[in-house]
């Protein structure tokens, strides 16, 4: 089991990638806040538990594979040995998404 420290380190550098993800998407900001707070969690798991299950019923017209980590970042708030995974998980995705971004970009040029 980690030290309070590094499950300290650990609870800042998801909360950095909830950050990231409110600099991306300005509209998330609102939501996110409220769902973060202290005494949310009771609000926070259900949400998590339903946006993983919309995100594997993507096949669906109005959900999308989106849903899933967002669902997952959620649910790592709660439970600490999620949260070095998801951490890394967003940390790749989002490298592996902005790399794709800019290689179309240098192609359209």
């Amino acid at each position: 089991m980690p030290h309070r420290s590094e499950r300290l380190r650990q609870k800042q550098r998801l909360l950095r990638q909830f950050r990231v993800l409110e600099r991306r998407i300005p509209s998330l900001r609102r939501p996110l806040r409220r769902l973060l707070r202290e005494g949310s969690a009771l609000v926070r798991l259900p949400i998590a538990f339903t946006l993983m299950a919309g995100g594997l019923l993507s096949f669906l017209p109005f959900l999308g594979v989106w849903m899933l980590p967002l669902g997952l970042l959620l649910l790592a708030v709660d439970i600490p040995a999620l949260r070095p995974t998801t951490s890394a998980l967003m940390i790749r995705g989002r490298r592996w998404t902005s790399g794709r971004i800019r290689r179309i970009r240098i192609r359209q040029v």
